[in-house]
């Protein structure tokens, strides 16, 4: 997968540098992307260095701390640190997962931090994802059936229909995939992308769906689908090993099969 670089003509700065304790000796320099709308500068690059001995292991842990005890002016999503929300998706070391999920020891030199790539920005690691959940609610993410459900239990699925849910709900839409994507980068304002495709064909997969026919009449346009042209980075860089390049490929065959 091609790591995330900044592009030559950048006009991302050098910016301060924040020097470890005296006296420490596991050291590591985190240089993290800084901008404030706010303030009228370009963005930077801004420095820490971290005595790792007085640190947790996760990135997340580096970040945490550089806002608690360096630099309070710093600016990211958290809140499970267990993987599960998918708040503090960002760009470590050129490629897109969650902080709370990626050891310090994994990143061989500087731990470079940058936001979701090809997303605006509102203000440092922060990335603006007003589009991305637009899309989201335009497959309508939700159980839809016309079947009254039976009065005295759920609708039941046997464990076979269960398991073609495996490997589509365990997203949690923390859009690593879908800004890893050059499909996206180029077309974001049309194609849904791959997490927004994989939680479609969640669905669509779903025995207890009835709305199967409109989501795909949905999704059959020359964008929103296929614009996916399978380079396969949402699959390598989902932080949980999910398959969303899967999931799109059994949409197209399922428009193929409807079509024969």
């Amino acid at each position: 997968m091609a790591e995330f670089t900044l592009p030559a003509n950048s006009r991302v700065g050098t910016g301060d540098t924040y020097k470890a304790p005296a006296g420490a000796k596991n050291v590591r320099s985190f240089k993290i992307y800084r901008w404030n709308p706010d303030d009228g500068k370009n963005p930077r690059m801004d420095t820490y260095e971290i005595d790792l001995d007085a640190c947790g292991p996760m990135v997340l842990d580096a970040l945490i701390k550089i806002k608690n005890e360096v630099d309070p002016s710093l600016t990211f999503r958290r809140s499970c640190r267990e993987g599960i929300c998918g708040s503090c998706a960002m760009n470590i070391d050129g490629t897109n997962t969650l902080a709370c999920l990626k050891p310090i020891e994994d990143v061989k030199a500087d731990v470079k931090i940058n936001p979701l790539p090809h997303m605006p920005v509102v203000k440092d690691l922060v990335p603006d994802l007003t589009a991305a959940y637009a899309q989201l609610r335009s497959i309508e993410p939700w159980m839809k059936s016309d079947t009254a459900p039976p009065p005295d239990r759920e609708r039941l699925q046997s464990k076979e229909e269960r398991a073609k849910l495996d490997g589509l709900w365990e997203c949690i839409l923390c859009f690593c995939c879908t800004t890893s994507c050059p499909s996206y980068w180029w077309n974001g304002d049309r194609y849904l992308g791959p997490a927004v495709l994989l939680q479609a064909y969640r669905w669509i997969a779903d025995s207890r769906d009835e709305a199967t026919g409109s989501r795909l009449d949905e999704l059959e346009d020359p964008f929103k689908l296929y614009r996916c042209h399978t380079i396969m980075n949402c699959t390598q860089t989902c932080p949980k090993g999910l398959n969303p390049a899967k999931a799109i490929g059994s949409i197209k065959q399922l428009m193929v099969e409807r079509q024969g």
